[in-house]
């Protein structure tokens, strides 16, 4: 049996991974799925990346565990990334789904196209309280493209407003993501276009792990939506020893 910590990604909260969690489960692993400081239900909207990697790395202390594979999904690869580094002792293994991968001195806005940070600034200016919304034309055709209309609305009207700070905070770390000695994964979603293939996830931040397992499947930026069961599967593949 292993232990697994699933982190979300931007705008989700820890119980949209549930039901990757329980295919998961069912095949005898421990599975946590905490959300990220910023993102629970009365969080403060200005919060930073360096609260928000001390709230995941203060819940594995919390719940002393151990030996832990802990994934991070889009923005939760920046969480999880800190959390190693403030944490290596806990931690069996490090899986990136198409997820930032940065390097110290790095913001989440330094890995994406120009246009996205232009987008979000805008959003964040107009809604005024340090928050940023994804438009639901972008979830619907660059995130979550393999799901039908009425699956993209269910899942979009789950998600909450993300803490523009976390995005544009620089990253401390003592050391960068390919020289720490963890063993790593990342799963690259095929269809994933959030990021523009030209500007993609694999291999251009995956590259920064250094030694790697590559996982690739079928899907989206949002399999935990359109498919959580081929997702679990590609988790528990990532996570093997």
């Amino acid at each position: 049996m292993s232990t697994y910590v699933l982190v979300h990604g931007a705008w989700h909260t820890g119980a949209e991974f549930e039901p990757v969690a329980a295919p998961i489960r069912a095949g005898g692993h421990q599975v946590h799925t905490p959300t990220i400081k910023g993102n629970r239900p009365g969080d403060a909207k200005t919060t930073g990346l360096k609260e928000a990697i001390r709230s995941i790395a203060d819940y594995l202390a919390e719940n002393d565990l151990k030996d832990v594979i802990l994934l991070g999904h889009s923005y939760g690869g920046m969480i999880i990334t800190g959390v190693a580094d403030l944490a290596p002792d806990r931690i069996r293994r490090l899986v990136y789904w198409n997820a930032f991968v940065p390097n110290d001195g790095e913001c989440l806005n330094d890995m994406v196209p120009p246009h996205y940070i232009g987008l979000f600034d805008a959003i964040a200016a107009e809604r005024g309280d340090g928050s940023v919304v994804l438009p639901f034309p972008v979830w619907r055709e660059a995130f979550i493209n393999d799901a039908d209309l009425q699956t993209a609305q269910r899942a979009y009207d789950v998600l909450n407003p993300h803490p523009l700070a976390t995005f544009t905070d620089k990253i401390a770390l003592k050391n960068n993501p390919a020289e720490m000695p963890l063993a790593k994964s990342y799963i690259n979603c095929t269809e994933d276009t959030a990021l523009p293939h030209s500007h993609g996830w694999h291999p251009r931040l995956s590259e920064k792990l250094g030694l790697f397992r590559l996982i690739q499947v079928p899907g989206s930026h949002e399999l935990c939506f359109s498919d959580p069961t081929r997702l679990a599967k590609a988790i528990m593949e990532a996570g093997r020893d």
